[in-house]
């Protein structure tokens, strides 16, 4: 069992088939099937079964999976350092985003960060906060920034701080710019947030409706809306309010083009961590950046990271946290 070997396995089992992977590996599916084929003969046991929909993993498939994908993670950190004895400045560096975080404050880092490494290459990708920690686990990202953490033993997490959730609504909303006594006054307004994707838990991004549940008002009505650039003009259209982060509604607000609703008994703050792989390499660009993210991200002042932060990462007051 080589190298190869374990990437053709996770290339047939990420892209669903032996002909997606051959397609991506410039290879012919013969060539595949055959790899594959090697590697079961050699441990003895089947990897894939055929399905109704295509392939899947068998149990012996599901127990290589994970090694695989440490065992290619270290490969890649094996050659990250080894070209890094070359140059400190020099090289691939990846970093993986939740899409609601790649904010200003964040292309200001990158900005400033591409200045000093311009032999660096920076690649930036932005997904959900699961798939931020699976492509830092795959040694796909060199690192990555992520809402709350998991309990993944591979990975370590380190708190960039907190940022506020705010109230938003159109500026002509009855009740944009006042402070309002109890959350309960907005039971009867149409919430917009992003929808529920079955087995990619959020911290926040479907429950809006549960911070209400938490707070003995029952359900809302919402309109879920996957973009949070389409929920920004959504919301400055009237057709609803939305919890968002301070940082993403800045340039709004200074605008006036959005509002904000202050509500005394609603107190909510999200914690944004840095993800990178326990024991893994990081090169010298790396380390600078990694630096530059944990000082200078959204100018969050550091916190203690304990139970106060619960199973979701939100925190709000005087309420329990929402799970």
């Amino acid at each position: 069992m080589d190298g190869e070997a374990l990437s053709t396995f996770l290339m047939v089992y990420r892209h669903r088939g032996f002909s997606n992977a051959a397609r991506v590996l410039n290879r012919t599916q013969p060539a595949i099937s055959h790899r594959i084929s090697l590697l079961e003969q050699d441990l003895g046991i089947p990897l894939f079964e055929r399905t109704s929909t295509g392939i899947a993993l068998t149990q012996a498939g599901r127990v290589l999976l994970p090694y695989a994908e440490r065992a290619l993670a270290a490969l890649q950190d094996a050659e990250t350092a080894v070209r890094a004895l070359k140059t400190e400045d020099a090289g691939p560096l990846s970093l993986a985003v939740v899409g609601t975080l790649a904010s200003t404050s964040l292309t200001g880092i990158l900005k400033q960060f591409a200045a000093d490494h311009p032999f660096v290459d920076l690649a930036l990708q932005t997904t959900r906060s699961t798939e931020v920690s699976d492509l830092v686990r795959r040694g796909e990202a060199t690192m990555g920034v992520r809402y709350d953490r998991d309990g993944s033993p591979d990975l370590q997490y380190e708190c960039l701080g907190r940022e506020r959730m705010l109230v938003t609504c159109p500026t002509d909303h009855g009740m944009a710019g006042s402070s309002i006594r109890s959350l309960a006054e907005l039971v009867r307004e149409r919430w917009i947030a992003f929808p529920e994707i079955p087995g990619q838990r959020e911290i926040w991004a479907s429950h809006v409706f549960s911070i209400f549940q938490t707070f003995g008002l029952g359900e809302i009505k919402w309109t879920p809306v996957d973009s949070l650039t389409a929920q920004k003009r959504l919301v400055e259209a009237g057709f609803g309010i939305a919890l968002m982060m301070e940082s993403a509604v800045k340039e709004e607000l200074s605008a006036g083009t959005l509002a904000t609703i202050d509500v005394k008994d609603l107190t909510l703050s999200i914690p944004i961590f840095l993800v990178t792989r326990d024991g893994g390499f990081l090169s010298a660009a790396a380390v600078r950046l990694r630096k530059l993210l944990s000082t200078n991200y959204l100018g969050l002042e550091p916190v203690h990271v304990g139970n106060e932060f619960a199973s979701d990462g939100l925190s709000h007051s005087p309420h329990p946290v929402i799970v």
